[in-house]
Parts: C-alpha cells; sequence; structure tokens
C-alpha cells in the first residue's frame, strides 16, 4: 500500500514557517484514514454499520523539523490487532529526501453505537480478515 502524502498548509505554521506539533496528530489521521479507506473500511461505510472506533491513546516523536511547503510521507504500518483493539505506527518523513520528521503510535479499539465493546471477529468478520492480513 502506497504512503499518504500531505502538503504542508501555511496555517499549520508558526512565524518561523516550521509546522506546529499538533499537526503531526492530524497528520496520523488523515493517513489513518485514508489507509483503512484504502483497505475497504473506511470510517463513513463502519458507522454506517454500527461500528465506532475510538482512540484510546495517541504519541509522537518529533526528530526534525518539517516547513511549510514541505510534502511529507506518512508510512503506516498495523502492528497489533486481536480483534477488539488495533494499534498503528506512523513514520512521517520528507517527501523529497526521505528524512524523518516524526514516529508516532496510535492504540483504538472497536465499539458498538452504544459504546460497548465490540468484537470484529464475531461482529465482521470480513473487516477482521481485512485487518489480519494486513498485520505486521
Amino acid at each position: 500500500m502506497e504512503n499518504y502524502r500531505h502538503k504542508t498548509q501555511y496555517y499549520e505554521t508558526d512565524q518561523m514557517g516550521i509546522v506546529h506539533h499538533t499537526n503531526y496528530i492530524r497528520w496520523f489521521e488523515e493517513a489513518r484514514t485514508d489507509f483503512l479507506e484504502k483497505l475497504g473500511m473506511g470510517y463513513d461505510r463502519m458507522e454506517a454499520e454500527g461500528i465506532i472506533s475510538p482512540v484510546l491513546s495517541v504519541s509522537c516523536e518529533y526528530k526534525t523539523m518539517t516547513y511549510f511547503g514541505e510534502t511529507v510521507e506518512i508510512a503506516i504500518a498495523l502492528t497489533k490487532y486481536n480483534g477488539i483493539r488495533l494499534e498503528l505506527e506512523y513514520t512521517v518523513s520528507n517527501g523529497d529526501t526521505g528524512e524523518v520528521r516524526a514516529v508516532g503510535t496510535s492504540k483504538h479499539c472497536f465499539l458498538d453505537r452504544d459504546g460497548r465493546i465490540l468484537s470484529l471477529k464475531r461482529s465482521s468478520p470480513g473487516y477482521h480478515r481485512l485487518l489480519e492480513e494486513y498485520k505486521k
């Protein structure tokens, strides 16, 4: 699966033209949304089927600065999945040089519309298979 690409916008920067640290978390979400859509289980589709997937935790380690106008590539890897919980790793790199800008993780679970824990293995075996096949 190809990496997600994002061109940094002026509003994402500070006065020095450096991307503000909070934007990396947003980029993780953009990459995750793109990843799930490419797998065939986008948020819109899952939510229409009564499945929600909240963020349990997110972390980011900043390596080098990203500047206004730079295009970054965000590689995403599914590192853990057990039918109920999902963990993803992100690597944000300069789209031209490959220099790593940041690395991070996010953890998620699956819930039904009433907020109860949901096992995709039982409730949505098709989604479960997609995630199992993609897991590292």
